[in-house]
């Protein structure tokens, strides 16, 4: 299994328009990040999770020509705004995107491409399958997804567990009952926003809290703002089993 890190950013990505703080000034490339998106590849099955606005530059960059699956946690602009660039892997493979997703995400991606779903559609937009996620495991192509559930403040969202990976954005509260699907994956994937306190993302100690508890052999930290400090500063903060994720970061797994 290989993870590709595609984008490793917040909602505003890094740098963040019109900012002057230092982070959004580094002329590091640690520290710029796109809006977060991964990519798992397992037994020739390529699955996307999540297709923000920088889906299409994210797609180039890493030099993807197969995608098989996409992969939704929730509906929030930055996570489904580049669902539209679909349709070149429509028009490749001659064939529709299977996209999976719970209802009410689903029912948002009706309303943001409503032209998409409509019942006389207009030639070459985006072709996609809506496949429902309802909290049990499923199969993609006979990979086994397991969906974990976490909560956005009071949004409920999901999270993933492939195999010995389990990938969890944007979320600031895990039940025990879920934590427990995620129990022995080697490898975990966890939000950290920032440092301070905030009402609907995993601080880095929050996020550092749950690292212990779970006790990966590696665990990375994602959907990072620019509040959380230079990448490189970081990272020394962080224990030897912690990686603070970058965009462009392949591990194989």
């Amino acid at each position: 299994m290989r993870l590709t890190f595609l984008g490793t950013g917040t909602s505003q990505g890094v740098p963040v328009i019109a900012c002057p703080c230092p982070v959004c000034q580094s002329d590091q490339e640690h520290d710029k990040r796109l809006r977060t998106s991964a990519l798992v590849e397992v037994d020739g099955v390529t699955i996307l999770i999540d297709a923000g606005p920088d889906f299409r530059q994210q797609m180039l960059r890493a030099h993807v020509k197969q995608l098989d699956a996409i992969l939704l946690t929730h509906e929030h602009k930055d996570h489904i705004g580049g669902l539209d660039d679909v349709r070149a892997f429509n028009f490749v493979n001659r064939k529709p995107m299977d996209i999976y997703a719970e209802d009410r995400v689903q029912d948002a991606l009706k309303q943001e491409y409503a032209y998409v779903f409509a019942e006389n559609r207009y030639p070459g937009v985006p072709e996609m399958n809506l496949f429902t996620i309802d909290g049990y495991p499923f199969d993609i192509n006979g990979v086994k997804v397991t969906p974990i559930r976490c909560f956005h403040y009071k949004m409920p969202i999901y999270g993933f567990r492939i195999g010995d990976l389990t990938y969890i954005t944007d979320a600031n509260f895990i039940s025990e009952e879920e934590k427990e699907k995620v129990v022995g994956s080697k490898y975990i994937v966890v939000n950290a926003l920032r440092k301070q306190k905030h009402i609907s993302h995993f601080t880095l100690s929050e996020a550092l809290k749950l690292v212990q508890e779970l006790s990966p052999r590696k665990a990375f930290i994602t959907h990072v703002s620019h509040q959380l400090g230079f990448h490189a500063d970081i990272q020394a903060e962080l224990p030897r089993n912690v990686v603070l994720a970058y965009d462009g970061l392949v591990v194989d797994i």
